[in-house]
């Protein structure tokens, strides 16, 4: 019993410790980019759209792609639940919401966490583990500034940008099974869809896609300057924060839903 409360103490005091060394990244990358320029050591634009490049514009197509996949399935999973009411037609008001509120930033948040924030901690990992985290310092960079107030912008950017995507493109799969099953047309559709939704349900799934980017983008470089035991460590970091991005996702993803219900 003994063994089990220490083994519980220091964990907690682990997770205490990471939790503070992400705030302070958080504040030091904010700092940056607000001081930047009176320090004389501005965040660069081309850092700034090399990070959105990686981030937002490279993964249109997947998201694109799972998006309509994921209206699809909402559509033929709603369409054989209502058809035991007879109210099949009533999909279009499950689709909006589900797609909107829910599917796409969660969708969203999943894909970049497992493609851009894994990505991030490999490279900052190795970049510590080479040792040029500490050669940037030699040479009077932070390596805050340089690493992770670029990506912290671009995340803050392109995952809400990635989540209107897949608001439409869930949207569209959504309307192409419908019509197809239900003989609807596409423009009666999207009218019905257009009446159904609101501002409000917009913006929850913006709301969370914030949220996800800022969870992303710390976890993601917080592992990567945690790194260590050579590339080992590098793979175990990268490993850790997409499986970190992606938890912390869905239980934020809960929490958000819970309240932005009532």
């Amino acid at each position: 019993m003994r063994a089990v409360i220490e083994a519980i103490g220091r964990g907690t005091l682990r997770g205490v410790a990471e939790l503070g060394y992400v705030v302070a990244l958080l504040g030091e990358a904010v700092y940056w980019l607000i001081l930047g320029h009176a320090r004389q050591q501005p965040v660069r634009a081309p850092s700034l759209f090399r990070e959105a490049m990686d981030v937002g514009v490279r993964a249109i197509p997947i998201v694109a792609v799972l998006s309509f996949a994921v209206g699809v399935m909402l559509a033929i999973q709603g369409i054989a639940t209502l058809k035991i009411f007879g109210a099949e037609s009533n999909v279009i008001y499950g689709i909006a919401m589900a797609v909107t509120r829910e599917f796409a930033p969660l969708i969203v948040g999943v894909l970049v966490a497992g493609r851009s924030g894994s990505a991030i901690a490999a490279r900052i990992g190795t970049m510590h583990e080479s040792q040029e985290i500490d050669a940037l310092r030699v040479m009077g960079i932070n390596p805050v500034r340089y690493l992770v107030a670029p990506v912290l912008v671009a995340m803050l950017v392109m995952v809400p940008a990635l989540t209107i995507l897949g608001d439409l493109m869930g949207l569209f799969g959504g309307g192409v099974f419908t019509s197809l099953e239900l003989g609807m047309s596409l423009d009666t559709y999207w009218q019905r869809t257009l009446q159904v939704l609101v501002v409000d349900d917009l913006r929850q799934g913006l709301i969370k896609s914030v949220v996800f980017a800022l969870i992303i983008a710390l976890v993601g470089v917080a592992n990567g300057f945690q790194v260590g035991s050579g590339a080992e460590g590098v793979g175990r970091a990268t490993t850790r924060s997409v499986v970190l991005s992606i938890s912390f996702i869905v239980v934020a993803d809960m929490i958000f839903t819970y309240f932005l219900n009532r």
